[in-house]
């Protein structure tokens, strides 16, 4: 099982995601906010600016405050917000 940091300690396995976006957009923010109509939005930017929307399997949506291209590992730029 292979896991992905997401910032501040916390992980997701690859397994589990579906999908990796930028909060943005209208559909994306229609999902947050279902997400969290529904109980299963997981905020784990600690206040920070919400940078990317992880989508998983079992429909919960996790919030992050790292890029997706940090997450997917083909950015490493400015993320040090730890």
């Amino acid at each position: 099982m292979n896991v992905v940091d997401i910032g501040y300690s916390c992980y997701v396995s690859t397994d589990k995601i579906v999908a990796i976006a930028s909060p943005d957009t209208s559909p994306i923010k229609r999902i947050i906010q279902e997400a969290k109509d529904r109980g299963s939005l997981i905020d784990c930017t600690f206040g920070k600016k919400n940078k990317s929307v992880l989508i998983t399997v079992s429909d919960h949506v996790i919030l992050s405050s790292r890029t997706p291209g940090y997450i997917l590992g083909t950015d490493k730029g400015d993320n040090a917000d730890e």
